[in-house]
């Protein structure tokens, strides 16, 4: 089993940045991809980025060049940096652990990760 926390969300004006933070925990070695997902009101799931312990990145289209995917294994921690926020970003982003070939098309789906977090609030205002 793994246990994911997650932290870091809030409200930020539009153009403002937050940083989100998922602690690990548990069986952590079963688990090689770490991604961040978000759900808007309303809306499905969806991929944000993905991260493997070892090294190699991947993010959804709409998020390139704002938000950064980044690990340090020693603390077990991933962290989603998110600038130049919009009020589309908003949502419930959550942290997602699995072990899965590093394929973007494995990468983006929630079936690839057999564990999540709770989720943290994140409210972009216009």
């Amino acid at each position: 089993q793994v246990q994911l926390v997650e932290s870091g969300g809030g409200l930020v004006q539009a153009g403002g940045s937050l940083q989100l933070s998922c602690a690990a925990s548990g069986r952590t070695s079963s688990s090689d991809t770490m991604a961040w997902f978000r759900q808007a009101p309303g809306k499905e799931r969806e991929f944000v980025a993905a991260t493997k312990w070892t090294g190699g990145t991947i993010y959804q289209d709409s998020v390139k060049g704002r938000f950064t995917i980044s690990r340090e294994n020693a603390k077990n921690t991933v962290y989603l940096q998110m600038n130049s926020l919009k009020p589309e970003d908003t949502g419930v982003y959550y942290c997602a652990a699995g072990q899965t070939p590093w394929t973007l098309a494995n990468a983006m789906r929630r079936s690839s990760y057999a564990y999540w977090g709770r989720g943290t609030q994140v409210t972009v205002s216009s």
